[in-house]
């Protein structure tokens, strides 16, 4: 029987960048702060982390300062997907000669690949490797969507080991519970689904508010594991206003502000994502405020 490679709260972690490149010290100093506030997993290289404005040099030093930085303490998840099959096994090889426990592996986007070629594509990219591979379902950004039958193909590969889902489908996320097998782990791919998807038989979130509240993710998902509904629907609701703030504007665009905003110099965001507009800004403040995060003037 497959085993999840986490459970609980695993970050979609920022990439820091200077003018010249990756800011490594920066870098080092967050995951020092996640590992200092409960975070499962660290999910490097993936949307949050602007991985698709990253070199391929880039994305393989990222992983492997994180890998080397973590020392095992918890497991390291590469973002190796593309939208080329080709492509998507070399960075995923990579990613595991760079010391990733495990991938994760974002549909094809623009090629809007049938349900057959998603089989074949990913099935092509676990062939290939030797570590746990996480798919990644999230169809507002790649024009597709993977199938509950999909998924129940997919789950008997080996490699396979469950999905980030961020469809907001919670009808096919129930289909999906049903139609895999047991050792098939759903994790929450929007911060503001992760009770109801956990109260689905999901195992946990791969979260992007984790970057700023890392112990609040990471109590959240604990109270989902121990059943603790009732807490974890109350710790929900009041976080849902700081998930509303971080996705006022596409990701990571919120989150990375917020993070300047707070004093972590992680530099610019690239091109072709900007800065937020100021009525954003103004919100993204406001809400650091609220949640006691910065004084109020």
């Amino acid at each position: 029987m497959k085993k999840p490679i986490f459970t609980g709260s695993g970050v979609a972690i920022v990439t820091p960048f200077t003018k010249d490149g990756v800011d490594f010290d920066t870098l080092g100093k967050l995951l020092d702060f996640q590992m200092e506030h409960g975070t499962d997993a660290i999910v490097a290289c993936g949307t949050t982390g602007e991985a698709s404005t990253m070199t391929p040099r880039e994305r393989t030093e990222v992983i492997s300062f994180c890998a080397d930085h973590v020392k095992g303490r918890v497991p390291v998840i590469a973002g190796s997907g593309s939208n080329s099959t080709s492509v998507a096994v070399s960075l995923s090889q990579e990613a595991e000669k760079a010391g990733a426990d495990g991938l994760l592996l974002v549909t094809p986007y623009y090629n809007k690949a049938s349900q057959t070629g998603l089989i074949q594509h990913y099935r092509t990219i676990a062939d290939a490797v030797n570590v746990p591979c996480i798919l990644y379902n999230v169809p507002s950004r790649t024009g597709v969507s993977i199938a509950p039958e999909t998924y129940a193909e997919l789950a008997k590969h080996p490699n396979i080991t469950g999905t980030k889902e961020a469809s907001g489908n919670l009808g096919n996320i129930q289909r999906t519970r049903n139609l895999c097998l047991e050792d098939f782990y759903i994790w929450s791919g929007n911060d503001d689904e992760t009770v109801p998807i956990c109260a689905l038989g999901g195992v946990g979130v791969i979260s992007v508010v984790a970057n700023v509240l890392p112990a609040e993710m990471h109590t959240l998902a604990r109270l989902c594991l121990d059943n603790d509904f009732a807490e974890a629907g109350k710790l929900q609701l009041y976080l849902k206003d700081f998930c509303d703030a971080m996705f006022c504007e596409v990701n990571p665009i919120p989150v990375k502000t917020a993070l300047n905003l707070l004093g972590w110099e992680m530099g610019d965001l690239r091109l072709p994502l900007c800065p937020p507009s100021d009525a954003n800004l103004a919100r993204i403040w406001e809400t650091l405020v609220k949640y006691a995060l910065l004084p109020a003037e």
